[in-house]
């Protein structure tokens, strides 16, 4: 008789690969201080990372553009094939025009004070950061790709974040889930301003100016920048469209003003927009 010594032992079952102790999900992204963001625009839907922290706390990315770049240079025949300079001519020509058809006044933002634009920002002022490698965003077609970047240990501006170790080592591809609000919708903006006044969409527009504005200050973006600047043709658009949107008397008027800002004007300024964010951005997968 065999005794139970001799009896083989059952191999202990292969414990699984356990994910980093901490929060995930909301949490994770609360604690860290970062938001998964999701922009759709022209060229596709991409998924990055968007941070505020103090100006005085961050060094702005770097931007740095090879003329010789084969990249950059595809780039430049492809905006020629979309007659993007064509488009920027017209827009430039409406942004020296008000609604009365002058000129504007001298006090108009210059495209020089732009400059330096992240450096002239108070010190104590929250300003956004984005994933995003010497001036271009970096932007993933799906969560598992970005997570898998983000464990790489590429390089990026975010790094130098004091909360970046510790989301790079917690972060799994479930957690990649960004809110209503941090969703984009670029992509459909140009085409929302052609079709009138009564049928903007006040919710889109309005976030697709939050973000383009962010992304331009974050990736340094001089035309963006511009565009949006306080007193322009756009910047005029988005306080009409935040008046109407709060309702009520005030609302009343915003709705008025919209009436008077050309549908034509906006579009053109936005398209500009649009394809100026749409060449800094690098898409990963």
């Amino acid at each position: 008789m065999t005794s139970q010594s001799d009896e083989p032992e059952a191999s202990a079952p292969v414990a699984e690969k356990s994910s980093p102790v901490g929060s995930s999900g909301r949490d994770l992204w609360d604690q860290v201080r970062i938001e998964p963001v999701e922009i759709a625009l022209p060229g596709g839907v991409g998924l990055t990372l968007r941070a505020y922290r103090k100006a005085s706390e961050l060094e702005p990315t770097e931007v740095q553009v090879d003329e010789d770049d084969p990249f950059e240079a595809r780039k430049r025949r492809h905006e020629e094939d979309e007659e993007e300079v064509i488009v920027d001519e017209e827009y430039q020509a409406l942004l020296a025009e008000d609604e009365d058809g002058k000129s504007e006044s001298s006090d108009e933002p210059d495209p020089a004070d732009f400059e330096d634009e992240p450096a002239a920002q108070a010190d104590d002022e929250e300003v956004p950061m984005f994933l995003s490698h010497k001036g271009r965003l970096l932007a993933f077609k799906s969560a598992e790709s970005l997570v898998s970047f983000l464990r790489s240990g590429a390089p990026h501006d975010l790094a130098q974040l004091d909360t970046w170790g510790d989301l790079a080592e917690r972060v799994q591809s479930s957690d990649i889930d960004p809110q209503p609000e941090d969703r984009y919708e670029l992509d459909l903006v140009v085409e929302n301003l052609r079709g009138g006044h009564d049928t903007w969409d006040l919710p889109l527009l309005i976030n697709a100016g939050e973000v383009a504005r962010d992304l331009g200050y974050a990736l340094r973006i001089k035309p963006v920048i511009l565009a949006l600047a306080p007193g322009s043709p756009l910047d005029d658009l988005d306080e009409s469209l935040r008046t109407a949107e709060k309702g009520g008397m005030g609302g009343f008027f915003g709705r008025r003003r919209l009436k008077k800002i050309g549908a034509q004007q906006a579009s053109l300024g936005w398209r500009s927009v649009i394809g100026k964010i749409s060449a800094a951005v690098d898409w990963r997968d």
